[in-house]
């Protein structure tokens, strides 16, 4: 059997939100449990709730919308490194991964993924991220796609320079994946975000499928 991870968050109003984000709220329009005919709910919740991408309109002036992503930019070969020990992705730090030439899309643990691990519920102000030198790396070296595994490839507070790097050059970020118990290697990955037309960002389903173990 091919091994498949699935490296989404489950969305329910416990989850771990982006500060201000409105809470993930789920209500029933119709339910069998009420002598309805079918059950239908209504969700509520940010485009950036839980695994999500985020489009370049999310922080460049008539950038592209969710809709608009190229689907072989989210679903092909990617690799997983790990860096536990790192306390920001610095430039350094990707350096010292010897990441090959020709990789394209690049899924980051950290000890972020020990939070989802240990099913955390608070927001953790001090998760790995990101810092400018390395997205002009990842930039400069033609990633199309970076996930990372907590809800925002930037550091906290300081949103908007990393976004603007990576979505003005072309690098689509992938948030909020928990990678706790995938090893590091190559995947197949998948990574399918709802169809929002001029969505800033649109929840995702992701998984990562071990091609070599079939």
């Amino acid at each position: 059997m091919t091994p498949i991870y699935d490296i989404s968050l489950p969305i329910s109003a416990s989850l771990v939100l982006w500060p201000q984000d409105p809470p993930v709220q789920m209500t029933y329009c119709s339910h069998l449990d009420r002598g309805d005919d079918a059950t239908v709910s209504q969700l509520s919740l940010s485009a950036h709730t839980g695994t999500h991408i985020d489009a370049p309109l999310h922080y460049v002036q008539g950038g592209p919308g969710a809709d608009e992503i190229a689907l072989d930019v989210l679903v092909g070969p990617a690799l997983v490194v790990h860096t536990p020990q790192a306390d920001a992705l610095s430039a350094k730090v990707l350096e010292s991964l010897e990441i090959p030439p020709g990789a394209e899309r690049l899924l980051f643990r950290t000890r972020n993924s020990e939070l989802w691990a240990r099913g955390e519920h608070a927001f953790d102000e001090s998760y790995v991220a990101l810092t400018e030198e390395s997205a002009h790396w990842l930039v400069a070296r033609g990633i199309r796609l970076v996930g990372v595994d907590y809800l925002s490839v930037a550091p906290f507070p300081d949103q908007g320079p990393v976004h603007r790097i990576l979505l003005g050059g072309g690098t689509i970020p992938v948030e909020g994946l928990d990678l706790s118990g995938v090893p590091p290697g190559w995947y197949l990955l998948v990574c399918l975000p709802l169809k929002i037309v001029a969505g800033d960002g649109a929840p995702a389903r992701a998984i990562l499928i071990d091609l070599h173990q079939t």
